[in-house]
């Protein structure tokens, strides 16, 4: 039912084991890095969309402040 003898054969892969396991290791960094690059650009834009919020509300409180 397996195909190696043991553990350190089944790492090794009959010789192709460093391109095995690398080609496995760039795949799941790939993999990782695609679901978290949106959620930090998510958490960016929140934040920028919060500065903004606050400049606003501080502009309009200058203005109220003026007219008064």
């Amino acid at each position: 039912m397996f195909q190696f003898e043991n553990f350190d054969a089944f790492i090794a892969m009959g010789g192709h084991g460093p391109y095995v396991w690398g080609a496995y290791g760039i795949s799941l960094a790939v993999m990782a890095w695609l679901a978290l690059a949106p959620l930090r650009r998510q958490r960016a834009l929140l934040v920028d969309l919060r500065t903004q919020l606050l400049r606003t509300q501080q502009q309009a409180q200058r203005r109220r402040g003026e007219s008064q």
